[in-house]
């Protein structure tokens, strides 16, 4: 879907980047490195981002650091088409729906460290969830999103620092 309107591939995967998390940081041999690009490709991209000020960027260790401009007029916008992108409100609502009483819906693993590796780990927290529908959910979810989704069901929540809430009943 954005990948048509976005045509630079390196673009869209600093945009998932950095907005699927404020969390998200990076500079720019570590981005190549994570990305598989050229330095050049990846500077260039982070310019063209930073200068219509959707990211910051600061020094760190005698490193250009970026992270994303959460105080940007289009940051919320942006950070939904993102997460329309990546079918994540997709994975909302059909669990919501199917799945019993969800407490939480968390990321981990490529995901909630901005990788659009194409594999979706989510774990559902709750209790009393309908544990026969989750292999049907799997592949229906795949289906729409066009990723690889597999899910883990807990009653209690997990610690991760690699973790991304994307849906919270309190």
């Amino acid at each position: 879907m954005l990948g048509k309107l976005i045509t630079s591939k390196t673009r869209l995967r600093l945009l998932v980047k950095f907005f699927i998390s404020q969390a998200n940081k990076g500079h720019l041999n570590g981005l190549a490195t994570e990305m598989s690009e050229s330095t050049n490709s990846i500077r260039k991209e982070l310019n063209h981002l930073y200068d219509a000020g959707y990211l910051n960027k600061s020094k760190s260790n005698n490193k250009i650091e970026y992270s994303v401009n959460s105080k940007h007029p289009l940051f919320k916008t942006l950070q939904k088409i993102v997460y329309k992108h990546l079918g994540l409100e997709d994975i909302v609502d059909v669990v919501l729906k199917r799945m019993g009483d969800v407490e939480q819906i968390i990321i981990i693993g490529d995901y909630a460290k901005g990788i659009d590796s194409g594999k979706i780990e989510v774990i559902l927290v709750g209790k009393n969830l309908n544990f026969n529908y989750i292999s049907q959910l799997e592949s229906k979810i795949e289906k729409i999103i066009s990723r690889k989704v597999i899910f883990f069901l807990t009653s209690k929540l997990p610690t991760s620092k690699d973790s991304l809430t994307i849906y919270s009943k309190d």
